[in-house]
């Protein structure tokens, strides 16, 4: 597939899937001018944060603020999550316009996850899809342990079909499914995406990879053979799971982006204005991030004909 001219969307999860299980908590006003910083690199879709008890995830504290206090051009979507009815309210409330769901496959990750199992999580979905579609809302979803389940072992595709059916029937406008503790190979991808689009053929999937065990580009670029041109990223590989033992970081955004500009996507992502925002969230978290091009202090070198989309 080397020199087509696809698009490939990409949403940023750092100020989500990526701060929710740093030690440190980032301030609102620093996670305004990263989200920012993102935009102008080209990034048209951003998970901002997530609807959920402060106690229980206290770096997700500030989401209502964050969705009232950014104001991005129309062109630029930003989700939250949210896992029950209370939290599609305060969504509302705030303004949201795009959220997501999420739903564990496996019984194990959802009670852990959630406190209940799979089907109880989406019964208590039911409410808050009816209220957000009410108001307007676009619902996207996620499918966690997709695969892979720290608690139940490998996740059987009928599983994910299983879940993916229920979700649909609450008007979902996109599908994500999840590798949560990055433990995925490109032979799961497959397996799993073959069931859900047989069973789904109208509804678009998208990824969502972690990179524990160091498959996330593998996987990608399985996806990407696949016809999957949605992926979740999180800027400096930065992220994991608190709620799934084992769970390292996400994909890198400046990994994909290397890897989808050289395979001749299109991603309208600006590789040398990433490299500066990563800079900031490596200052602002303290460490070194996880990303393979976080090491290296420049932007990744051109191939003609990939460069980010005008």
């Amino acid at each position: 597939m080397t020199g087509t001219t696809d698009e490939v969307l990409i949403t940023e999860v750092l100020l989500r899937d990526g701060l929710q299980i740093e030690p440190v908590v980032v301030p609102t006003a620093d996670k305004i001018r990263l989200a920012y910083g993102l935009m102008a690199a080209g990034l048209t879709s951003l998970e901002v944060g997530s609807f959920v008890h402060p106690e229980k995830v206290p770096q997700m504290a500030d989401t209502d603020r964050l969705v009232r206090e950014l104001r991005p051009a129309e062109s630029v979507a930003l989700h939250t999550l949210v896992f029950n009815e209370r939290g599609a309210r305060r969504a509302i409330e705030a303004g949201a316009r795009h959220v997501r769901f999420v739903v564990s496959a496996s019984d194990g990750h959802s009670k852990a996850n959630a406190g209940v199992p799979t089907q109880d999580a989406l019964a208590r979905l039911r409410p808050a899809a009816e209220l957000l579609t009410g108001a307007g809302v676009r619902i996207e979803a996620t499918i966690a342990t997709a695969f892979v389940c720290p608690f139940d072992g490998e996740t059987a595709p009928e599983r994910v079909v299983d879940v993916a059916g229920s979700l649909s029937a609450f008007g979902i406008k996109v599908l994500h499914l999840a590798d949560t503790i990055g433990a995925a190979s490109p032979w799961h991808v497959r397996r799993t995406v073959t069931a859900v689009r047989a069973a789904f053929p109208d509804l678009p999937l998208g990824l969502h990879l972690h990179n524990t065990y160091g498959m996330a580009s593998a996987n990608a670029w399985e996806a990407l053979q696949l016809g999957i041109r949605r992926f979740d990223a999180s800027l400096g590989g930065v992220g994991g799971c608190p709620f799934a033992p084992g769970a390292a970081g996400n994909i890198g955004t400046d990994d994909l982006v290397n890897l989808c500009h050289h395979a001749g996507f299109a991603t309208g992502i600006d590789p040398g204005r990433l490299v500066a925002v990563r800079e900031e969230v490596g200052a602002l978290l303290g460490h070194r991030l996880d990303s393979a091009l976080s090491a290296v202090p420049a932007e990744p070198v051109a191939v003609r004909g990939t460069a980010a989309a005008p």
